[in-house]
């Protein structure tokens, strides 16, 4: 289904060069062989490092027609002690040339420090820093909170005040927090297992198959992004695939 993206945490990742990539393969074709097999990446190389338009533009090429990329944002700019004064480094970030990704730009990702706690002021603050555009490219925005308290009707009101929406976790060590008044759900399924070949039993994908094509059923507008992150990373792309394989079925 065209509305909903599956894929990993990045496509540079040395164990998967034994169980993913072909022997061989060279480091430079990763992502053009990982885009063939996904639909959709989120990139953790923007969280520590700022890239070039040039770059961008050179991600777009490598990859599919229909292929997306979910940039996750510069820590220095979400891991602050105060979320309103990350105002120059949003800027910094959507301003680095995200744009010339084209179609294949996907949602932006604000990662929030685990120990960031509630506080409606300041988020509401920082939602409103967040540009609704960029070189006339809509921009969508989803928040990463891993506090408990994020876990409260206030904050999903202000989600929805800000056109914005907050990423559902399977996790042992973070909340999963559902918010249902947003056309776009983004998940992070974080219990892939190393003694499983597929990272998840395929039973437990099921459901989470069913969910996401249940979501995007609700309305043309409607999409799903599902990526395997952390957990045994080196299953990531082996569960990906296998969600894939069951969407499919």
């Amino acid at each position: 289904m065209n509305n909903i993206h599956v894929g990993v945490g990045g496509w540079t990742f040395e164990p998967w060069r034994n169980n993913f990539y072909p022997a061989g393969l060279p480091h430079s074709k990763e992502l053009q062989y990982a885009s063939r097999q996904l639909t959709a990446i989120e990139v953790n190389g923007t969280f520590y490092s700022t890239f070039k338009e040039a770059t961008f533009a050179k991600w777009r090429d490598e990859t599919p027609e229909g292929f997306v990329f979910s940039l996750k944002a510069h820590r220095f700019t979400t891991h602050r002690r105060d979320m309103a004064t990350a105002g120059e480094g949003v800027e910094r970030f959507v301003g680095s040339g995200i744009a010339a990704l084209g179609d294949k730009l996907g949602p932006l990702l604000w990662q929030f420090m685990p120990t960031k706690a509630f506080a409606a002021e300041e988020v509401e603050a920082f939602l409103r820093l967040l540009p609704r555009e960029v070189q006339g490219r809509p921009l969508r925005h989803v928040l990463d909170v891993r506090h408990p308290s994020f876990a409260c009707e206030e904050y999903l009101d202000l989600l929805a005040r800000h056109d914005c929406t907050t990423v559902y976790t399977d996790s042992e060590k973070f909340p999963a927090i559902p918010h249902a008044r947003h056309g776009f759900a983004y998940l992070r399924l974080m219990r892939s297992r190393a003694e499983l070949a597929t990272g998840y039993p395929p039973d437990e994908l099921v459901p989470w198959a069913r969910g996401a094509r249940e979501w995007v059923g609700l309305g043309a507008d409607r999409e799903a992004f599902v990526f395997f992150i952390n957990g045994a990373k080196e299953r990531a792309p082996a569960a990906a695939m296998e969600f894939l394989k069951i969407l499919g079925g």
